[in-house]
């Protein structure tokens, strides 16, 4: 495991918009300064960002839209599948590409949300009195500029039956500055209670700079959660993961969900079998404490939430 931090004075500005990248499925190598001198020392780490030939293979049962998001599409820009949460994809571009990324494939040139689109899909969220959640994600959120979060939190912010804000983003981890003093005042006065939902998949993504920026949401009053995913050759392994829970905590962040491999075409070399996902989960339950276990998860189309694939049995 990798204990040293490295530090980046650099700072990427605001991403493209890289829908016709994807669009054109060349889902090319990116990867932040950080990333790559982490890449240098973890193979697990560049297992999740280096262009692996595997890609190109077809194989039976990955496709272009495995969890049903086209079917969830309520407006542009909103995804709509379970009661009272609903997601807004505020753009198609991340600082990194994980190579098993679930959206590799998805039309964002469809969603584009300029800002007539973003009324329109404020109104939809508005209309529902169900929605008490909204999910930030793309891409990644995060990489949008705080005007521009402002913009949208100031909406939401408005509509009278919303209690939450979730926002889905990898950038604490692959780019730590991102989080600033600007962004988290943005969420310290959003008027909403804010949850974020780190994505770190190995404990040699977390840093010195990552803790800081965890650091300073929490010091925003931000609830700090993490979703991994299981992967071949990066975290299949009960060690690694148990790891990945130690390292989280010690960073201020709780591990909540670790999903089974959405078969996205293009990352089947990823897929870790669902009885081995199992018994590395009863094996986390017997070494540590049961806040200390992610809920092992698939997500099925057209089912009303995340669907338990872990064994039963109570946490400690």
């Amino acid at each position: 495991m990798i204990r040293n931090a490295v530090e980046l004075g650099a700072i990427i500005p605001e991403m493209p918009d890289t829908t016709q990248h994807r669009r054109d499925a060349s889902f090319a190598e990116l990867t932040t300064p950080l990333v790559d001198d982490l890449a240098q020392l973890s193979d697990p780490v560049a297992r999740q960002f280096r262009l692996d030939p595997r890609e190109d293979e077809e194989v039976p049962g990955f496709t272009g839209d495995p969890v049903g998001d086209l079917d969830a599409n309520a407006v542009p820009g909103v995804l709509h599948k379970y009661r009272g949460r609903a997601l807004l994809v505020l753009t198609g571009a991340c600082a990194v590409h994980c190579r098993y990324c679930f959206r590799r494939h998805f039309p964002y040139g469809e969603q584009r949300l300029d800002e007539a689109a973003l009324d329109r899909a404020i109104d939809y969220l508005a209309a529902d009195p169900e929605i008490t959640e909204v999910i930030l994600s793309g891409g990644d959120p995060l990489v949008l500029s705080n005007r521009r979060l402002a913009r949208v939190i100031e909406a939401l912010a408005a509509i009278p039956g919303l209690r939450r804000l979730r926002i889905h983003s990898r950038l604490p981890s692959v780019r730590p500055e991102r989080i600033d003093a600007g962004l988290c005042r943005l969420l310290a006065e959003s008027g909403l209670p804010v949850v974020l939902v780190a994505h770190v998949n190995h404990a040699d993504e977390l840093t010195a700079a990552s803790r800081a920026a965890f650091e300073r949401l929490r010091a925003s009053r931000v609830t700090l959660l993490n979703q991994a995913v299981l992967l071949a050759g990066v975290n299949d392994d009960e060690t690694a993961l148990a790891d990945l829970s130690e390292a989280l905590f010690g960073q201020g962040v709780l591990p909540y969900y670790l999903h089974q491999l959405d078969p996205v075409a293009g990352a089947a070399h990823f897929a870790v079998d669902e009885a081995r996902g199992r018994a590395l989960v009863e094996a986390l339950r017997r070494r540590l404490p049961g806040y200390l276990v992610p809920r092992y998860v698939v997500e099925l189309p057209g089912e009303p939430s995340k669907t338990p694939v872990e064994g039963k049995g109570p946490g400690r």
